[in-house]
């Protein structure tokens, strides 16, 4: 009789899951050959160095050597570096945590999985590190520069079941943010429209079409330069409340990408963002008792 087996996940570094790539067709004569090409950004030195170190094994959990041949489609795992990585000094705080789900408050500048320059400084690894359980998977993502609620899964075997949550939008997601005043706009109102990849990659831009987005917006505060606004996204589109925001006249403070790019230094921690994701408020899928999480950071003007 024959048996499937299945393969284990690698194991989490530090707090750190393994990076995976199917190796393409291609004339080279070893992995490591490969990865020098598809990675340009990093030196052949520095893969060999995490080879030595068993930082790139394969599908079964067996370190590859700078001899292992290249082969089509085979499955390595590798873990992301980045030298000097500069740590962020903020710290989040789970404000819930049980078998199956943890609901963590997030700070500002901290992202919630690697990205970019961040790889060991992240929501997730820190979460991680301080819970031991390499299990622990977002549900949903907020952007570096957003403050507030990040639901986690702590369970693969309960996970679909919040994550349907999400899928079927019954859960309620609340932000506050601190922008302009629009005293010629009546609130609370609705922006929806069509939002898309923009130029540079990481921003988005609203085009006509047929929408794929929508935002209530409300006034929680009349300030005499700035109001406080609640907004409640309907849809998730990337940057969704940043682009909507920014296309009423009243772009979020601190916002270096809405309506035009602004440069932020590196460690520049001195004017953040101006979002928080203030509630997070569902029906339990597992016990069906009724779940409401509240951030506890503040917004200042």
């Amino acid at each position: 009789m024959a048996h499937c087996t299945m393969r284990k996940r690698p194991p989490h570094i530090d707090g750190l899951p393994a990076s995976t790539l199917q190796l393409p067709p291609g004339t080279w004569l070893t992995v490591l050959d490969c990865l020098c090409e598809k990675f340009p950004s990093i030196t052949r030195q520095q893969w060999l160095e995490r080879m030595a170190r068993g930082r790139v094994i394969d599908g079964e959990g067996l370190r590859l050597t700078p001899e292992t041949p290249h082969r089509v489609g085979l499955e390595i795992h590798y873990y992301r570096e980045v030298a000097d990585e500069a740590p962020i000094p903020f710290d989040a705080v789970v404000l819930h945590e049980n078998a199956d789900f943890l609901v963590a408050d997030k700070p500002h500048f901290l992202p919630v999985t690697p990205v970019g320059s961040h790889v060991h400084e992240t929501l997730l690894g820190r979460l991680i590190r301080r819970t031991g359980n390499p299990n622990l998977a977002p549900l949903h993502r907020i952007d570096r520069e957003t403050a507030g609620l990040v639901l986690f899964s702590t369970n693969p075997h309960s996970r679909a079941r919040y994550q349907s949550l999400f899928r079927e939008r019954r859960i309620y997601k609340s932000y506050e943010a601190i922008a302009p005043a629009l005293p010629d706009r009546e609130f609370p109102c609705t922006r929806v429209s069509r939002i898309v990849a923009g130029e540079p990659f990481f921003r988005m831009q609203e085009i006509e079409g047929q929408p794929n987005s929508e935002t209530r917006i409300e006034v929680i505060e009349r300030g005499t330069g700035c109001w406080r606004y609640a907004l409640t996204p309907v849809s998730g589109r990337k940057h969704q409340l940043r682009v909507h925001m920014a296309a009423l006249g009243a772009p979020i403070v601190g916002d270096r990408l809405y309506p035009s790019l602004r440069h932020r230094d590196a460690g520049d921690y001195s004017a953040p963002l101006r979002l928080l994701a203030r509630r997070l408020d569902f029906i339990d899928p597992l016990n069906g008792m009724e779940r409401n999480f509240s951030s506890g950071f503040m917004l200042s003007p």
